[in-house]
């Protein structure tokens, strides 16, 4: 790791700089210098999560639905034995209903002719994982602790100077600094902001039956109300929970006694996983899908959150980072390998082609569902609950959706495949 540059030394030159550490900007520092290219990691963050900083403790509330073809992506990088062996969650099954009428929907990874449908991860065991993996890297220069101050463009790539007064140089720069980039808003590019009133209420449960690896699903009044499944040390009785619901409710739940918290959640959810205790308090934050007019600049490319940001519906929104990650670093790494400019948007546009039309497929279906459960008209309730009931019993159909789930969709990136 690179310690502290002094504010006079002279500009660091990279092949590639990405901002932001989390997951997705992980995954494509790791990718790129896996292959053998010069790139710097620039995190605000003043240190990075190491094992030691998760090992023993209750399953953080942060988690995703890891779909296969992202267990492929990150069995490749090497990070997927460690997240195995410190804990992964596969679930086999999906139960997907109407609580305010009776359609559902079942899927089984037998349908869909894979191991497992998904895995659910702590977001920090899939972060300490990575970061494992590049921290120590001879190809990665870490800055920790680091403010973003200026950006500007040259004819060979861009110079970020950071809040210190330190500079970097490289032919690619990256945002994945997260729905509210200061890299991309340096940029001036913009997005498309659609506010959906609502919050996500989010924190772990024990209950007194095991989840069964299977991933549950109601469709509520307010919105929809997952119970995730988790596997603590053998025991399958805990649930990661996400509810999308109200401003005005998101707070009446983070309000509650952990008691309280159990009895609504277990009363909402019909019980089907018996009585629920709250392991943790809740927390919420607010919905906002965004997505950028456009991914790539000459020198400057968006991956993940910073070029598009989604509903936890689906739990697509890691996945579609993920994928950001490995199709940008295949099209970059594939021109640095022959010779070609890697950064300039004759390599850059490729990735954007690939990956644009996926998103915003997914960003649209997220909407889609949201406008169409989130009604309580009638006719709108009927509709759904005899659609979700047909589906069910339409095996083609079925497995059509649950490939699109599992994320194989459109020309994925060799070593996702």
């Amino acid at each position: 790791m690179d310690t502290l540059a002094k504010k006079t030394a002279p500009a660091q030159r990279f092949d590639a700089v990405v901002v932001g550490g989390g997951v997705v900007g992980t995954t494509l520092v790791a990718l790129l210098a896996q292959a053998g290219m010069q790139v710097a990691l620039v995190e605000a963050r003043a240190e990075s999560l190491r094992w030691q900083g998760i090992a023993g403790k209750l399953p953080g509330v942060r988690v995703s639905a890891l779909t296969p073809v992202s267990q492929r992506l990150l069995t490749h990088l090497g990070a997927w034995p460690a997240m195995a062996r410190a804990r992964v969650t596969p679930y086999r099954y999906m139960q997907v209903w109407d609580a305010e009428g009776s359609g559902e929907i079942n899927f089984s990874a037998d349908e869909a002719g894979v191991p497992a449908l998904g895995h659910i991860v702590e977001n920090d065991i899939t972060q300490a994982a990575l970061n494992a993996l590049v921290m120590d890297h001879p190809k990665v220069t870490c800055f920790f602790g680091a403010t973003l101050q200026a950006l500007q463009t040259s004819a060979s790539g861009r110079w970020l100077e950071l809040g210190d007064g330190r500079k970097l140089n490289a032919s690619l720069l990256v945002a994945a600094d997260g729905a509210r980039s200061t890299l991309r808003e340096m940029a001036e590019i913009d997005v498309v902001i659609d506010d959906m009133g609502q919050e996500a209420v989010v924190t772990t449960v024990k209950c007194t039956q095991g989840h069964g690896s299977t991933a549950r699903q109601a469709f509520m009044e307010g919105g929809p109300l997952a119970f995730l499944p988790l596997t603590v040390d053998g025991d399958e009785r805990y649930c990661s929970i996400v509810w999308s619901t109200t401003p005005e409710h998101a707070s009446t739940l983070v309000n509650l006694t952990p008691d309280a918290l159990g009895e609504a959640l277990g009363k909402a959810f019909g019980y089907r996983l018996g009585e629920v205790v709250a392991c943790d308090r809740a927390y919420r934050f607010s919905l906002i899908q965004r997505h950028a007019r456009q991914y790539v600049q000459p020198h400057l490319a968006l991956i993940g959150d910073a070029a598009h940001s989604i509903h936890p519906l689906a739990g697509q929104g890691v996945n579609l980072g993920l994928m950001d990650a490995a199709v940008l670093a295949e099209e970059v790494i594939n021109a640095w390998k022959r010779g070609a400019p890697w950064g300039e948007l004759s390599t850059l546009n490729r990735y954007e082609r690939r990956r644009r039309l996926d998103n915003s497929a997914m960003l649209g279906l997220m909407k889609g569902f949201r406008e169409l459960f989130g009604t309580q008209m009638p006719l709108f309730t009927l509709a759904r609950n005899l659609g979700m009931s047909g589906m069910n019993q339409l095996s083609p159909v079925k497995r059509m959706v649950m490939r699109q789930a599992i994320g194989e969709r459109g020309r994925l990136p060799l070593n996702c495949r």
